[in-house]
């Protein structure tokens, strides 16, 4: 792929290429107003590295012929993820509430229309799966690699988490995809079809922005992630909560760390370990392992004993429990 922007390019000739590029700025953490000043000049004013800069925008120019294997290598993996999360709070917390907005505005909610209601539901069930998505990636997914960067290996595989976390976003994009496809085969013409139409704008460019964020997440951030995980099995890192033996010997009842303190708290609530999986968002092994670990430090192995700990170190009240 031959790059398209380059560090010494005003930043305005590329914002004036590309209108994109002023939603990428904005995660990075730039603000306009930088004049005649260079990507690189620009990047560097507002403590962003250039090279990972560069490799977003060249990739969201032209991901069709993106050569992931040579981008990862010129990607800051903390720049990326610092880049990755500004995203998912714009889209959960500015971008989706937004269109909301507009859409109740276009729609005829009085006299019963039941189209209207079903389209509104649509849109909220998806507004909440792409929040569980996002959420999903925050606590489980970043914390993952920010592991790795420490040079330790996390208990689980990033393959263990890789379907799932690609089916997530292929469920996204078709929620939106039949979201569109509904108003415009469905909605009633009324005196809010103008309306309407700035909705429908709205939803398609969101549309192809979510797709360029879970593309990149599906092809250079998973990149990154599986090259830094074999580097530091390479390097011989240690699995993340394992402690040199004469600790562990020395610390059989040590603090129970706030993901077993979840853990906990679902086994008092009667759940089981694929629906305790489900609601944390991480796998069936991963469950037992965190049972394991929490057995071995507090020497409780059964429900009941966890349910006893959990409402005496007040982490459950007695009507959470199932009895």
């Amino acid at each position: 792929m031959t790059e398209k922007y380059h560090e010494t390019d005003p930043m305005s000739d590329v914002i004036s290429d590309d209108y994109r590029i002023l939603q990428i700025i904005s995660r990075f953490g730039i603000k306009l107003g930088f004049g005649d000043q260079s990507v690189a000049a620009t990047c560097r004013a507002a403590g962003v590295d250039v090279s990972t800069f560069l490799t977003v925008v060249n990739y969201v120019k032209d991901p069709a012929h993106a050569r992931i294997s040579e981008m990862a290598e010129q990607v800051d993996v903390p720049a990326l993820i610092a880049y990755l999360k500004n995203s998912h709070n714009y889209f959960v917390d500015f971008r989706l509430p937004g269109i909301r907005r507009k859409l109740l505005e276009a729609i005829d909610l009085s006299s019963g229309n039941r189209i209207a209601m079903l389209i509104l539901r649509f849109y909220d069930e998806y507004a909440q799966e792409v929040s569980r998505h996002m959420t999903f990636e925050n606590e489980h997914v970043h914390p993952f690699v920010e592991t790795l960067l420490q040079g330790r290996l996390p208990q689980e595989s990033f393959r263990s988490i890789e379907e799932q976390y690609d089916e997530q976003h292929a469920g996204i994009e078709k929620s939106l995809s039949e979201l569109k496809s509904i108003i415009v085969k469905y909605y009633p013409s009324d005196n809010s079809a103008q309306l309407m139409g700035e909705v429908l704008m709205d939803i398609f460019m969101t549309d192809e922005d979510l797709h360029s964020h879970c593309h990149m997440e599906d092809t250079l951030f998973a990149e990154c992630i599986r090259r830094l995980e074999h580097e530091v099995r390479l390097q011989g890192g240690q699995v993340a909560d394992e402690q040199p033996q004469e600790e562990k010997n020395d610390n059989l009842t040590s603090d129970i760390s706030e993901r077993e303190k979840e853990i906990i708290v679902q086994v008092a609530k009667g759940l089981s370990n694929k629906e305790i999986a489900e609601a944390l968002f991480i796998s069936v092994n991963t469950v037992m392992t965190h049972r394991r670990n929490i057995s071995r430090k507090l020497q409780i192995r059964s429900a009941a004993g966890f349910t006893i700990y959990a409402i005496a170190n007040g982490l459950v009240s007695l009507d959470d429990v199932q009895l």
